[in-house]
């Protein structure tokens, strides 16, 4: 056999129904890494500072909390006997290490010093859309105009959030909230891209591997933005917990669920993220949660939930097979 099967897979693909272990199971394990997820925006929060009380520099706790959970995968791997990433592997190994060790931690970091956790949670919410779409795509799906019609709703009610809460006033984003919009781009293509190597290979080595990929350029970059002053112990509490369980523990459980349920519906579960945040906010960083956010944040969650609804057909292709399928037909041609 040419490609890694994941054993604790089902073969058969997970179908629709409520009933299906491997969905039902997916579902809760996206669950649980959504619930690790929801507190990131907040701790980064800590970790970072204001505007007018600077913490760590953004770029060292995006790329610190990589190194830091970096060394953890090295140590998971050799105790576990992981096997290499096959070559054709690599490649997708990349882009999920791009998105999500990279573009997601590095553009929020320097994202949170600027808003509040609260006004990002709820441009982030439109993660869960993006990252079905994108895994639509590599799985060869044709999403429906009402998908599409959805998908545009969603962004529209989050753009206009940002215009009206945007300190400056007038028509125009900040900057903080364009580099939101980018990191939600990234992520969605490290979740879709991770989801999809989950099926090959145990979900928890696809996080420690594309980490490791990452230490060429996070060793550096954090080093060279390491802070040069004494913190608060309550800013590495932050940086502490994105390292450990953003970075690393979240993702044993996001990629497994994604691997078992599927990426375009497991990643819904992602609808729950804007408001644990918003309320972890609330007491952690003393944030006010108004009126107008929590109906922009409900909205948005209504916009997706009716998206995911949306019919998505499957485009005709040889090609398009699950990786789960092709391994079992692939080992039953191997042994006979």
């Amino acid at each position: 056999m040419d490609r890694q099967a994941n054993p604790s897979l089902p073969s058969q693909a997970p179908t629709a129904g409520a009933t299906d272990p491997a969905l039902r199971r997916g579902l809760l394990l996206g669950g649980l890494g959504v619930a690790i997820f929801a507190l990131t925006l907040p701790m980064t929060r800590l970790a970072v500072g204001s505007p007018d009380a600077p913490l760590m520099p953004g770029l060292f706790v995006a790329m610190g909390r990589a190194v830091v959970a970096a060394l953890l995968s090295a140590l998971y791997l050799l105790l576990t006997r992981a096997r290499r990433p096959l070559p054709g592997q690599r490649l997708p190994l990349l882009l999920t290490s791009a998105g999500v060790v990279f573009g997601f931690p590095l553009l929020t970091s320097l994202a949170m010093r600027h808003v509040q956790a609260i006004h990002a949670a709820v441009i982030v919410g439109t993660l869960p859309l993006a990252t079905a779409a994108v895994g639509a795509l590599l799985q060869r799906q044709r999403p429906s105009a009402a998908f599409w019609g959805w998908a545009g709703a969603g962004s529209a009610l989050v753009i206009g959030y940002a215009l009206s809460h945007s300190a400056q006033g007038g028509l125009g984003l900040q900057p903080a909230d364009l580099l939101l919009f980018a990191a939600v781009a990234c992520a969605a293509i490290g979740y879709a891209y991770g989801g999809r190597l989950a099926r090959e290979m145990p979900a928890e080595h696809v996080i420690c591997w594309a980490l490791l990929a990452a230490l060429p350029l996070s060793v550096p970059l954090a080093w060279l933005s390491r802070p040069q002053g004494a913190l608060p112990l309550a800013a590495w509490g932050g940086f502490a917990y994105v390292a450990l369980f953003s970075m690393w523990l979240g993702f044993f459980a996001w990629y497994r669920g994604l691997a078992l349920g599927g990426t375009v519906r497991v990643s819904q579960v992602q609808l729950l993220q804007p408001f644990a945040s918003m309320l972890f906010s609330v007491p952690l960083l003393g944030e006010h949660l108004d009126a107008s956010t929590l109906l922009f944040g409900l909205a948005v969650v209504a916009t997706v939930f009716a998206g995911r609804k949306a019919p998505v057909h499957s485009t005709p292709s040889p090609h398009n097979t699950d990786n789960r399928t092709l391994a079992s037909f692939k080992t039953k041609g191997n042994a006979s």
